[in-house]
């Protein structure tokens, strides 16, 4: 069948150099071997995003492959189709005739198929005495069939972006997951850095669009796993610094508890510190020592002679009496006793185990007993035990806070309701 190289379109239409090209790209296919019509269209199915055809586009040419009459695409018996545009529409279920005009524009200008117009512009083919087509005026698909290597290249390189995107896109999802428990187990120690973390998380998530390139996956992968190997870091020095706080404390206990009698160092210290502090703590028996102790009682006795026993376990339990009932046996015989007590008034005034171990590391287990003793004795009136055992601790190491002083007020407050009473 002679039917030449290059065809020129009917009418109005003009001749474009893309089309020059695909009609000269497809003179090899009188050579090619023959291709199964319905495969090499699934392929170009799954090649239909590098092509830039629709899906309406792809049930045109899937409606001219069905007119065919072979089921493989042969060069030796002609690849023109000539269908009229009132059967195309009924393959098409009813498409319209200018969409279907559109649609075959659009396969045309993407190289699925030719125009092989004739004369008028009709669509038809001359058959010869044996009824064999000699010459046909239609759309030639023989495009389809050079390029088919090009179409499975192509439906695999998808293939395998769309698997990679996918690969990335759980990868993304696992490390956002990833960084938003780590936020959660952060907020409880830092919640400035926990809601900055929280923030740029929310901030890189919400700019992808809904359906994101690779590029814009990768990019947002690696923003979230730079923040998800800080908060690693930043967890992982803070249980660091946790378990050497924990290490001292387990060793103090250790110390403390060899002492038969418990008369420890640190008691020691603490009544020569206040030898040491009687001047300051007498000035603050004089005035009003504990802010929310009523003016007008009854004066203290003589500073010199509360100094003498104020850090030993009597003026403790006279001054706090209640923490008498929290001991192990409702008694408290002992400072071990003590501690037990005050471990136990520390988690019923709903104060953190942070809060409570910073103080038994700046002012010592014996002081933070006693300070907890007196918090129990004013319950009533404080709003947040923990944050007035943070405030005590923040003073204690600026050294404007002083536990003589507290046990003085205590004292007072007992000897005016005992004069009131009287």
């Amino acid at each position: 069948m002679d039917r030449g190289i290059v065809t020129t379109p009917f009418g109005r239409r003009s001749m474009t150099l893309g089309m020059l090209a695909h009609q000269l790209s497809s003179a090899p296919a009188v050579d090619d071997g023959s291709v199964d019509k319905w495969k090499l269209f699934r392929t170009v199915c799954a090649a239909k995003t590098g092509l830039g055809v629709s899906d309406r586009s792809l049930a045109v040419l899937n409606a001219l492959l069905s007119f065919y009459p072979k089921a493989e695409l042969d060069p030796s018996a002609g690849l023109v189709v000539f269908p009229s545009n009132a059967q195309l529409s009924l393959r098409t279920h009813g498409m319209a005739e200018t969409t279907l005009r559109r649609h075959l524009t659009a396969l045309v200008e993407a190289g699925l198929i030719l125009r092989r117009d004739s004369p008028n512009g009709k669509r038809y083919a001359r058959r010869d005495r044996k009824g064999a087509i000699g010459q046909a005026f239609g759309f030639d698909l023989a495009p389809m069939l050079t390029r088919a290597s090009e179409f499975t290249r192509e439906a695999a390189r998808l293939e395998a972006d769309r698997r990679y995107l996918q690969m990335m896109r759980e990868r993304l999802s696992l490390c956002r997951r990833d960084v938003v428990k780590l936020v959660e187990l952060l907020r409880p120690s830092d919640i400035a850095r926990a809601d900055e973390a929280d923030m740029q998380c929310q901030t890189v998530y919400m700019a992808l669009s809904r359906k994101p390139s690779i590029t814009d996956v990768e990019r947002a992968l690696g923003l979230l796993s730079v923040l998800r190997d800080d908060l690693t870091n930043y967890l992982e020095n803070l249980l660091k610094t946790q378990n050497t706080a924990a290490n001292e404390r387990q060793n103090e206990r250790h110390i403390q508890n060899s002492e038969s009698d418990y008369q420890s160092e640190s008691e020691i210290a603490c009544e020569r510190s206040d030898r040491e502090i009687s001047a300051e703590a007498a000035a603050e028996t004089q005035c009003n020592a504990d802010d929310d102790i009523v003016a007008g009682t009854p004066p203290s006795p003589s500073p010199a002679r509360l100094h003498e026993h104020l850090t030993t376990l009597p003026v403790v339990l006279k001054a706090c009496p209640q923490i008498r009932d929290y001991g192990p046996t409702g008694r408290i015989g002992s400072w071990r006793d003590m501690f037990a007590a005050a471990n136990v008034v520390s988690t019923m005034l709903g104060i953190s185990t942070e809060a409570y171990h910073e103080a038994c590391a700046v002012l010592g287990p014996q002081t933070t007993a006693t300070v907890l003793a007196c918090l129990l004795e004013r319950s009533e009136h404080i709003h947040s035990a923990g944050g007035y055992l943070r405030d005590l601790t923040r003073r204690a190491k600026g050294r404007t806070f002083t536990v003589s002083a507290m046990l003085a007020a205590r004292l007072r407050a007992q000897a005016g309701t005992v004069a009131m009473s009287g």
